[in-house]
C-alpha cells in the first residue's frame, strides 16, 4: 500500500473513532502524525510541527480571551444593545448586517479570518441573546467574508488574478468578484431560512409586545446570556425599556477600556495588516492587566478542546502535504483527457482538500493545473477558474478552517458540541453540492 492511499486510511479513521468514541479528534490526529511522520516516512520531529498551525492556534486563543473579558465586563451586551437599536429593533436585520459588514471589510483587501474574527464574537453573543441559532449566525458571518473575499484588491482575487494572467488566460476580475459575491449571497439566503430565518423575522412584531411572547420556552424575567449573565428582557419598545437596559447601555471605565482595544484590534488588523493572534492577545493583556480579577474568570473560557482539535487535524494534514498526497491526488486528476470531468474533479478536489488546509495556499496550487487544458480553448476559462476559486473557499465554514475553528471557538460552551456537530455535517454538504453547482452553473454553459 502506498503511503499516500495509508493516508487518506487513517485520516478516514480518525472520523470514525472520534465518532464512535468520545475522545478527542485531535488527540488522535497527533498519534497518527507520529505514526505516519516519523514511524513510516521518517521524518524529523522538526519536520512534523512545521506544520503545526502556529498563526490559527494564536488567534483562537488570543481572540476567544479577548472576547471573554469583553462578555464579562458587559462589553459585548453594550455592543449588542447598540445593534439592536441601529436596526431599530429588527433583530432579523442583524445577521444581513453581519453578511454586509463582512463582505465590505474582506472587499477592501482585509483577510477573511481578520473580519471573522472581529465579527463572529459580537455575533454568536447577539444570537444568544435573542434566540437567534448560532451556526446560522456564523455562517453569515463566513459567507459574507468570502462574498467580499474576491474583489480586484482583495487577498483571494489578488492571487487569482496574478496566476490566470502569468498563465495568459483571458483575464476578468469583475467577472470573479461578482461570481463569488452572488454564489455566497445565494447561500446565504439559503442558511438563513434553513436555519430559522423565518421565526426570527417574526420577533420583529413580538419585540414591540410582553416579553412571554419573546421567549416560548418560558423563561419570563430574564434568558441567559453569554458567560452565563443573565440577557436583559425586551418590553414595551424596539430597543428594550430605559429601566431594564440602562445597566446593559451604561459605559463603564471597564467598557470604554475594551472597546478602544476591540478598536485598536480593527485597525491594526484590517489597516495595518498586523497579525489577528498576536494584536488580540497584546490587547487582551492589557485589559487583564486593568482588571486582574476579569483575566482569571476569562482564560478559563478559551476553548481548550477546539484548539486541540484543529491543531491536530492540521498538523496531520501537513504531514499529508509532505508525504505528496495532495499532489498525487490532484495530478492524477488533472492527466484525465475529459476537460469537463477535470474541471468537475478539481472543483472537488480544492473543496475537500481547503476543508483542511488554507485556502489561500491552495487557491494557488488547484487553480495551475487547470492552465493545460483551458489552454486550448475548449471550454471558458473565465468560468472553470470561477468555479475553482468559489469550491476552494466556500468550505472555509469547516471548523478545521480558520474561519469555522472561530465560530465554534466563540459558541456558548453548552451548545459548542453542538456547533461543532452541525458545521461538520454542513461543511461536508457544501463540499459536495458546492462544487457541482459551480460547475453547473460557471463551467457547463461556457463549454465550446
Amino acid at each position: 500500500m502506498s503511503i499516500e492511499i495509508l493516508s487518506i486510511l487513517l485520516l478516514i479513521g480518525m472520523f470514525v473513532v472520534a465518532t464512535i468514541q468520545p475522545i478527542n479528534m485531535g488527540a488522535l490526529a497527533f498519534a497518527c502524525t507520529f505514526l505516519l511522520g516519523t514511524l513510516i516516512i521518517g521524518m524529523k520531529a522538526t519536520d512534523i510541527f512545521a506544520g503545526f498551525p502556529s498563526d490559527l492556534f494564536l488567534t483562537l486563543v488570543a481572540v476567544t480571551y479577548l472576547f471573554a473579558i469583553a462578555q464579562i465586563n458587559g462589553t459585548i451586551d453594550w455592543l449588542v444593545e447598540c445593534a439592536v437599536r441601529l436596526v431599530r429593533g429588527h433583530v432579523a436585520w442583524i445577521p444581513w448586517v453581519m453578511f454586509l459588514v463582512a463582505a465590505v471589510i474582506t472587499g477592501f483587501g482585509a483577510l477573511g479570518p481578520a473580519a471573522v474574527a472581529i465579527l463572529a464574537p459580537v455575533a454568536l453573543s447577539f444570537a444568544v441573546q435573542y434566540r437567534i441559532h448560532p451556526v446560522m449566525m456564523g455562517l453569515m458571518v463566513i459567507h459574507g467574508a468570502q462574498a467580499g473575499g474576491f474583489s480586484p484588491i482583495s487577498v483571494y482575487g489578488g492571487i487569482t488574478n496574478q496566476i490566470v494572467a502569468k498563465a495568459g488566460l483571458p483575464l476578468a476580475p469583475t467577472s470573479l468578484f461578482l461570481s463569488s459575491f452572488f454564489f455566497n449571497l445565494a447561500i446565504a439566503v439559503l442558511v438563513f431560512f434553513v436555519f430559522g430565518g423565518a421565526r426570527v423575522m417574526k420577533q420583529q412584531s413580538v419585540l414591540f409586545g410582553p416579553l412571554p411572547e419573546l421567549h416560548p420556552e418560558g423563561v419570563s424575567a430574564s434568558i441567559r446570556g453569554h458567560g452565563g449573565t443573565p440577557a436583559k428582557p425586551m418590553r414595551e419598545h424596539a430597543y428594550g425599556t430605559a429601566a431594564d437596559t440602562a445597566a446593559t447601555f451604561r459605559l463603564t471605565s471597564e467598557r470604554i477600556s475594551t472597546l478602544i482595544g476591540l478598536t485598536a484590534l480593527g485597525i491594526g488588523a484590517l489597516v495595518f495588516k498586523f497579525n489577528v493572534g498576536l494584536v488580540a492577545m497584546t490587547v487582551a493583556v492589557a485589559l487583564a492587566l486593568l482588571s486582574p480579577k476579569t483575566q482569571k474568570a476569562a482564560i478559563d473560557k478559551v476553548s481548550w478542546s477546539t484548539v486541540l482539535l484543529i491543531a491536530g487535524i492540521i498538523t496531520y494534514v501537513g504531514v499529508m502535504e509532505k508525504a505528496g498526497t495532495v499532489d498525487y491526488v490532484a495530478h492524477g486528476i488533472s492527466s484525465l483527457g475529459m476537460p469537463l470531468l477535470v474541471a468537475l474533479l478539481l472543483c472537488f478536489t480544492g473543496a475537500i482538500v481547503s476543508a483542511f488546509a488554507s485556502s489561500t495556499a491552495l487557491l494557488g496550487a488547484i487553480i495551475p493545473l487547470a492552465v493545460p487544458f483551458l489552454l486550448q480553448g475548449h471550454i471558458s476559462a473565465v468560468g472553470v477558474v470561477a468555479a475553482i476559486a468559489i469550491s476552494t473557499t466556500i468550505v472555509d465554514t469547516s471548523p478545521f478552517s480558520t474561519n469555522g475553528a472561530l465560530v465554534v471557538a466563540n459558541a456558548p460552551d453548552d451548545k459548542r458540541e453542538k456547533v461543532l456537530r452541525q458545521l461538520l455535517i454542513y461543511s461536508a454538504l457544501i463540499a459536495i453540492i458546492g462544487p457541482l453547482v459551480a460547475w453547473l452553473v460557471f463551467v457547463v454553459p461556457g463549454l465550446v
